[in-house]
């Protein structure tokens, strides 16, 4: 029980730390938001489409998805042409004011919808959950399964609330807005990035 946890733990950690594209978007509306509790929406739907792909992958779907090359494709093109439109949108933010409270609810719907896409139309994420995550629950049966995924469940919820809170502490400094819109435009990059690695990868 114990080693399948801290094997679980650990693997998604290893996994989950380097700053990619959906860890980038959650520590950006972190630090943009004027009260942390207005980030949560983005923090639930970055983790619950992370727990449905670990759920996915310890289930074995992922064999099915690894198994398909034109389905692996059509993820990547999906994928590539979201992170083009995503990183215009980013490029093009301005850092949320008091003037914006009334169309908070609006907004963040429309960022739930965002966050849910980057996270699931996210091939990086998929192959990394789906392959690794996957195949490393193979040698796991029974109850044991259930810690190993519970532990990287576990982890990705920690991990989206404190790069959230993280931003905030650091949002918290930026009274001009400055670092705000400096944030976007590295959020737009990364994302282009991400598009750009996609395209290489076809």
């Amino acid at each position: 029980m114990v080693a399948a946890f801290l094997h679980g733990f650990v693997l998604a950690l290893g996994l989950i730390l380097p700053l990619g594209v959906q860890n980038f978007f959650v520590f950006s509306q972190g630090a943009s938001r004027s009260r942390f509790v207005q980030a949560l929406p983005i923090v639930l739907t970055a983790s619950v489409c992370d727990t449905l792909l670990i759920v996915l992958a310890v289930s074995g779907v992922s064999l099915l998805v690894l198994g398909v090359g034109w389905l692996k494709t059509a993820l990547a093109v999906g994928g590539m042409l979201f992170l083009l439109y995503m990183g215009y949108l980013s490029w093009k933010a301005k850092p949320a004011s008091s003037a914006d409270a009334e169309a908070m609810p609006r907004h963040t719907r429309k960022l739930i919808g965002y966050t849910a896409m980057i996270s699931i139309l996210n091939p990086h994420a998929i192959l990394d959950t789906v392959g690794v995550i996957g195949t490393g629950s193979l040698s796991y049966s029974g109850t044991e399964k259930l810690v190993y995924a519970g532990a990287c469940v576990l982890v990705s919820w920690l991990w989206f609330l404190t790069l959230a809170a993280a931003g905030r502490i650091v949002g918290r400094q930026d009274r001009t807005g400055r670092f705000a819109r400096v944030l976007n435009k590295i959020s737009a990059v990364v994302m282009w990035a991400a598009a750009a690695y996609l395209i290489i990868s076809l």
